[in-house]
C-alpha cells in the first residue's frame, strides 16, 4: 500500500511538472511579428491581392463639444473602432495555454488609412498607444477623436432650428476593389449607444445618428465612403431670455407710450430712447448668425419688422408733435390779435367819453348868466352832437364784431390741427397693434411649422 501511494505521488509530481506556461511573447515569437519586420505594415494584409480587406468602422457620440454658426464649424467628440482581419496572422490558443488576444504597438502592422473629408483642423486628442490582435487575425483599434469639421448649417428657424452635421469618412488611397468599408452598428444601435454614453450636450440637445453608404466615382474607380449625419436640437430658452422677450418687452412699451400725452416732450425722447434699445440688440444679434445663409433668419426678420414698426411710430409722434405745436402758434396768435384789438377797442371808449364830456360840461356861471343864450346853443347842436356819438358807437361795434370773428376764426383754425392729430393718433394706434399681433401670430407659426 504504501508502495502504491508513492507512484502515484510520482505521477502527480510529473504531471505538474509537465504543465505548459504560456506567454504573449511566445506568440510573438510564433508569427516573427517583430517592429522589424515590413512584412506586416508595408503592404496591405492580404495573402491574394485580389481578396479587398473587409474594414467594419463603429463610432458612437460622447459629447458635443461645439455648434459655432457664425463659422459653421460643428465639434464632436466621438468614440472611433475600426476592425479590420489581417490574412498574415493566426494561431492555434490551444496551442499558447488559450491566449486568444494579445495586444500590441500600432506601429507594427497595417492600419486603413481611413480618414474624415469635412475635417478642417488636425486632431489633437491622446492616441490610443496599442492594439488588440485576435487569434483569427481580427485586428481592433479604438480611439477617442476630437473632430473640428465643417457642416452646413441652416439657420432661418434660429433659435428654434434642428441642425444635421455630416462627417464622411473613407479610404484615401484603396478603391472599392481593395477594401470594402462598412458600419459595425445599425442606426438604431449607434442612436442607443450614443444616448448612454453621452456626457455633456449644453446647447443642443442630441436626437439621432444616422448611418449610410455611397459611393463616388473618381479617376474611372469606384470609392466607398460612410456617412455618419448627427442631428441635434438646439435649447432655445437661453436665446428667448436674452434676446426675444427684452425685444418684446420694448415693443410693449412701445405700445403704452401711446397713452401719454402728446403735447408733452416725454413721447418723443422715450420712443427715441427704446428705438435705440433694439438697435443695441440688433448689434448682439449680428454676432451671433453668419453672415452668409441661404435663407433670411426668421430671428432677423422678427427684430428689422420692430424695429421698422418703432420707426414708424416714432414718425407718427414727430407729426402729432408738430400738429399741436402748430395749434399752439395759431392760439398765441388770435390771442396777440385779441389783446390788441381790445386795446384799440379800450381807446375809442375813452375818446367817446371825453367827447360826451365836452357836450355836456356848462360852467355854472354861464347856466346862472348866460341861460338863455346857451339853451338854444344846446337846441341848435342837439342833433349834431347825437350823431357823432352814433357813429362811434358804431365804429366801436365794428371793432368788437372784427375782434370776436377774428378770435372764432382762430380758434376754429387751431381746432383742426387738434382735431387731425386726434385723428391720426388714433387711427395709427389701431393699425400699430393690429399689425402687431398679426405679425408675432405670423412670427409664431413659422418658428413652429
Amino acid at each position: 500500500m504504501m508502495h502504491s501511494a508513492f507512484l502515484i505521488l510520482i505521477i502527480l509530481t510529473d504531471v505538474t511538472s509537465c504543465q505548459k506556461v504560456c506567454s504573449y511573447q511566445d506568440v510573438l515569437d510564433y508569427l516573427n511579428l517583430t517592429r522589424d519586420n515590413s512584412v506586416f505594415k508595408l503592404t496591405r494584409p492580404v495573402l491574394d491581392y485580389t481578396h479587398p480587406t473587409k474594414v467594419e468602422l463603429d463610432i458612437i457620440l460622447y459629447a458635443i463639444l461645439a455648434v459655432i454658426e457664425k463659422t459653421q464649424t460643428f465639434i464632436p467628440f466621438v468614440w472611433a473602432t475600426l476592425i479590420w482581419n489581417n490574412e498574415r496572422i493566426s494561431w492555434d490558443p490551444d496551442q499558447f495555454c488559450g491566449i486568444t488576444h494579445i495586444t500590441i504597438p500600432r506601429e507594427i502592422l497595417w492600419k486603413p488609412d481611413v480618414f474624415v473629408y469635412e475635417m478642417i483642423q488636425t486632431d489633437d486628442s491622446p492616441q490610443s498607444y496599442y492594439i488588440s490582435v485576435a487569434h483569427d487575425g481580427t485586428i481592433t483599434s479604438e480611439d477617442d477623436i476630437k473632430i473640428v469639421s465643417t457642416c452646413k448649417m441652416d439657420v432661418h428657424k434660429f433659435p428654434f432650428d434642428t441642425q444635421k452635421c455630416n462627417i464622411t469618412i473613407g479610404s484615401a488611397s484603396h478603391c472599392v476593389d481593395e477594401m470594402r468599408l462598412s458600419p459595425f452598428s445599425n442606426s438604431s444601435r449607434a442612436t442607443q449607444f450614443s444616448r448612454e454614453v453621452m456626457k455633456t450636450q449644453g446647447e443642443w440637445e442630441f436626437l439621432q445618428l444616422s448611418i449610410s453608404k455611397v459611393n463616388m466615382t473618381f479617376e474611372n474607380k469606384l470609392w466607398e465612403n460612410l456617412i455618419y449625419t448627427f442631428s441635434m436640437k438646439r435649447r432655445p430658452l437661453l436665446h428667448v431670455i436674452n434676446f426675444l422677450l427684452p425685444i418684446l418687452f420694448f415693443l410693449t412699451l412701445d405700445l403704452a407710450s401711446f397713452f401719454i400725452a402728446d403735447h408733452r416732450g416725454e413721447k418723443l425722447g422715450f420712443k427715441v430712447t427704446v428705438l435705440l434699445a433694439i438697435s443695441v440688440l440688433l448689434l448682439i444679434l449680428n454676432d451671433i448668425l453668419p453672415s452668409m445663409s441661404n435663407k433670411t433668419p426668421l430671428i432677423a426678420t422678427y427684430c428689422i419688422v420692430i424695429f421698422a414698426l418703432m420707426l414708424l411710430s416714432l414718425l407718427e409722434t414727430i407729426l402729432v408733435t408738430h400738429l399741436i405745436e402748430k395749434d399752439s402758434q395759431v392760439k398765441l396768435k388770435v390771442k396777440n390779435e385779441h389783446k390788441k384789438a381790445k386795446t384799440n377797442n379800450s381807446d375809442a371808449e375813452d375818446k367817446r367819453q371825453t367827447c360826451c364830456s365836452c357836450i355836456c360840461i356848462v360852467s355854472s356861471d354861464e347856466q346862472q348868466h348866460e341861460l338863455l343864450p346857451v339853451a338854444e346853443v344846446v337846441n341848435n347842436s342837439n342833433h349834431t352832437g347825437e350823431y357823432h356819438v352814433l357813429v362811434l358807437i358804431l365804429e366801436e361795434l365794428k371793432e368788437l364784431k372784427k375782434a370776436l370773428n377774428l378770435h372764432l376764426s382762430g380758434s376754429e383754425e387751431g381746432g383742426k390741427y387738434v382735431q387731425w392729430a386726434a385723428r391720426i393718433n388714433r387711427v395709427f394706434f389701431i393699425f400699430y397693434a393690429v399689425t402687431v399681433l398679426l405679425f408675432l401670430s405670423l412670427m409664431y407659426t413659422e418658428w413652429n411649422t
